[in-house]
């Protein structure tokens, strides 16, 4: 492969700084269903634990230490997960059960998600400060969903 053949072919993983591995991938099962990544798991005495909803394709590693909390970020500014009008009609269900919060610590609700016109998207956090998106580009979809 040639240098101007080189691009990358997707985002592997992205590092995420949570007090407590474990409580963590269970807070990810809840509100992601991301589940822990068996065989990488002895990763977790001394590094990340790995955790993926699409069989390792795209994952979090959990890395032990103290988070960024709510105050501004310092290192990534959100990451953003892409569903269809499905999943994300099934997020928005979701958090009566499992509810989430932005970064001033205030619950976020389904009316609080926004229409860029070609997306939906929905904003939060987990319970560290580390921001999320959870959006949509199935939006003709969703539209007539939300609007019922």
């Amino acid at each position: 492969m040639s240098e101007s053949n080189f691009r990358v072919k997707q985002i592997d993983h992205v590092e995420v700084i949570v007090p407590d591995q474990y409580q963590a991938a269970e807070w990810y099962r809840l509100v992601f269903g991301l589940q822990i990544m068996e065989d990488f798991e002895f990763w977790a005495a001394d590094g990340p634990l790995m955790i993926s909803s699409d069989g390792g394709h795209t994952k979090l590693a959990l890395f032990q230490g103290d988070p960024p909390g709510f105050s501004q970020p310092v290192g990534f500014q959100r990451v953003a997960f892409q569903v269809d009008d499905q999943g994300f009609m099934t997020f928005l269900r979701r958090l009566e059960q499992h509810p989430v919060f932005d970064h001033d610590g205030r619950e976020v609700h389904v009316l609080q998600v926004i229409d860029h016109d070609l997306s939906y998207s929905l904003y939060f956090c987990d319970p560290y400060g580390n921001r999320y998106e959870v959006t949509t580009y199935d939006y003709e979809s969703v539209r007539a969903k939300l609007n019922t």
